[in-house]
């Protein structure tokens, strides 16, 4: 009887033992988790990051140092540094001055000059920018950047005109009432009467048109295709077609804004003079009523 006893204290005792055993290695693994715990979500950026990119100034000294330097891109990055020195490639020679960053992607909304977003514009479904300032233009859809590329305005004689104006009509091909020789393929008229439009042409380097906003082809046509014309019934307007924001000055005494980006990255950036001239423009939007179906018109809050 007490050797049966002392067996079941044993066997208690075993139980006793591999339950604090069990308890004790679950304590022991939590403590090893809590001191080194999983990387904490306020540790993680859920932003994608900042593209940064710093640019050197490459004067071209003759054809064959254009040849070996354009021999070193590729097609499409060839074309990206094109782009950022608002050029074709067939206007460069001896003595152009070429930009070049030093990271090449293909994605051009890295290289915006414009915001990704312009919080004036939130309300107005789609809007041309063209700022004669940097030469370049951008779509915007609700105020968020959606496609930008470069200009050349008109040259200090016929300099394009500032102004908040909207799309009227557009032609796949128009020939110039100044110069039957100037043949405009993917021409939005924007300024009726002036004959000032966006369409595609040679582009310098430098604002050289006669009034008329310059550009490649495939931007031509994409502001073509996505911009909307002027309403018309018995030749009056009924509603404004997508508004187009002429802003900026270009100095033509100074060099080119995107030239200096070597040494300041911000040069090529919109003024805080532009930034105050679109709020301007966004508030006229919304005062006219052309800008809105009747229907619409409840929604929108008239400031005098």
């Amino acid at each position: 009887m007490k050797q049966q006893y002392t067996k079941l204290i044993l066997v208690f005792s075993g139980i006793i033992f591999l339950i604090f055993s069990a308890c004790n290695k679950n304590e022991q693994e939590k403590k090893k988790q809590k001191e080194v715990p999983p990387t904490q979500l306020d540790t993680i950026s859920l932003d994608p990051p900042v593209f940064k990119t710093t640019y050197r100034l490459d004067s071209i000294s003759s054809k064959e140092h254009l040849d070996s330097l354009i021999n070193n891109f590729s097609e499409e990055e060839a074309k990206l540094v094109y782009t950022l020195n608002r050029i074709d490639a067939h206007r460069i020679q001896p003595g152009t001055k070429l930009i070049i960053p030093d990271s090449l992607v293909s994605d051009l909304k890295l290289y915006a000059p414009f915001p990704k977003l312009l919080e004036p514009l939130d309300s107005i479904d789609k809007t041309v920018i063209i700022s004669k300032h940097i030469q370049a233009f951008a779509l915007y859809e609700n105020g968020n950047l959606l496609y930008w590329g470069p200009v050349s305005t008109g040259k200090q004689s016929t300099g394009t005109p500032s102004g908040l104006y909207y799309g009227n009509y557009k032609a796949k091909r128009k020939i110039s009432t100044i110069d039957q020789s100037w043949i405009m393929p993917y021409y939005f008229n924007f300024m009726n009467f002036e004959g000032i439009g966006t369409h595609e042409y040679t582009l310098p380097g430098y604002p050289a048109s006669h009034g008329c906003v310059r550009m490649y082809r495939e931007d031509a046509k994409f502001i073509y295709d996505w911009a909307s014309m002027w309403a018309l019934e018995s030749d009056v307007i009924v509603q404004n077609g997508t508004p187009f924001m002429v802003i900026g000055e270009y100095d033509y005494k100074d060099i080119q804004p995107w030239l200096k980006l070597e040494e300041n990255q911000r040069s090529n950036e919109l003024s805080r003079a532009e930034r105050d001239t679109l709020k301007v423009y966004a508030q006229r939007y919304k005062n006219d009523p052309l800008n809105f179906k009747f229907e619409d018109l409840s929604d929108q809050e008239i400031v005098l």
